[in-house]
């Protein structure tokens, strides 16, 4: 069966790989590598991403859930996997027999988590998030908290069954610009190290400190530690070009109808464009179903062989309409690229307002990937 037939997510492993590679060359000697592939690898498919990464050589993975960590052991991956989100104690028993990692946030959790390790005889392989300034997940250390949070840490990695290998943090703006989210970034980091000093001094130690995000991998280099977590990074955006890393993604479509309409007729839903003349317009088959962000209507072109193609009406469920008037060359089955070679999704992301991870991880299921 042809996958091209509609529309479809050509994934280069190969770039993948160079990504990897050239974050790798930047790292101290020593720093472990953990590829993030969390919803799906940012939708460029979790499994076909993991089985590269980890014949590449990096170290580590981590994912949002249990469910994405069994996929990928259901795949054979054998590497080390880091649930970063949360896992209902229920759940102990699956989480010690695939082998992974969980996050833990709070000492309640550890505790739970503990009595259900206990209740099998097994022991839960663990990393503590602490919370520096995120405030999303983690145990508050920040002004007041931070001896009541550093006695919280102390009990969890301290309850039995539990083998506390990790300790972690995440950036809040170790990717904005800004003198006040340099220094935000800074304190986050300080206080992050006084934390794992104030445990080490109560005889709590761990093999991998873990902090540098895409952002911090970037610019804040001295934030490496034992291991970084790029995200983003590893799918080819988030360096400025700094790092000279290759887009893995490319979004493609085709030409499936043209239509010449005649001036002052509107288009799609809502009439919201108008042609000013005699217009010869393309049909192609894509929609917000597939990804593509209603918010970009009437506001983006989209890439062919003879240059762009502006993006006209509202954009529908499963196809939308770009101008072909200017470009004769662009007939039926033409190939459309949304995003990828010619037009970064960075840029179709600012577009529609948003960022190019929610412009990755939105490519629905129903496109398939094409591994080129």
């Amino acid at each position: 069966m042809d996958l091209r037939k509609r529309t479809w997510a050509e994934i280069s492993l190969d770039n993948i790989e160079h990504n990897y590679r050239t974050i790798r060359s930047t790292l101290p000697e020593g720093c472990k590598f953990l590829g993030v592939v969390k919803a799906d690898a940012y939708g460029h498919g979790a499994v076909p991403v993991s089985r590269r990464l980890e014949a590449a050589g990096a170290d580590y993975l981590a994912v949002s859930c249990l469910d994405e960590a069994a996929e990928l052991r259901d795949a054979g991956i054998k590497m080390p996997i880091l649930i970063l989100g949360h896992t209902p104690r229920e759940f102990v028993g699956e989480l010690i027999e695939l082998d992974l990692t969980q996050t833990v946030t709070c000492e309640a959790k550890a505790v739970e988590y503990s009595r259900e390790a206990a209740r099998l005889g097994k022991t839960l392989r663990v990393h503590i998030k602490v919370d520096t300034g995120m405030s999303r997940l983690g145990f508050l250390v920040a002004g007041g908290h931070f001896r009541q949070g550093i006695e919280n840490i102390v009990s969890a990695c301290r309850q039995e069954n539990l083998d506390p290998e990790g300790i972690y943090t995440h950036f809040a703006v170790s990717d904005e610009p800004g003198e006040e989210n340099v220094e935000f970034t800074k304190n986050q980091f300080s206080l992050f190290i006084r934390v794992i000093e104030c445990l080490k001094d109560a005889g709590i130690s761990f093999k991998l400190r873990h902090c540098a995000n895409t952002g911090a991998v970037v610019s804040y280099p001295e934030t490496a530690l034992d291991m970084v977590r790029p995200g983003i990074l590893l799918y080819g955006f988030g360096d400025g070009g700094r790092l000279g890393l290759r887009p893995c993604m490319r979004l493609m479509t085709h030409v499936s109808t043209i239509k010449h309409i005649d001036p002052s007729l509107p288009v799609s839903y809502g009439g919201t464009f108008i042609t000013p003349r005699r217009t010869r317009m393309g049909v192609i088959p894509i929609g917000y179903a597939d990804g593509l962000f209603r918010s970009l209507s009437n506001n983006c072109s989209f890439m062919t062989s003879d240059g762009p193609a502006p993006q006209r009406g509202r954009i529908c469920m499963d196809m939308c309409m770009i101008d072909l008037t200017d470009l004769p060359g662009v007939n039926l089955e033409s190939l459309i690229e949304i995003f990828g070679e010619k037009q970064s999704a960075e840029e179709l992301a600012k577009r529609a307002g948003t960022i190019s991870y929610e412009l990755l991880c939105s490519v629905s299921k129903r496109v398939p990937r094409v591994y080129v």
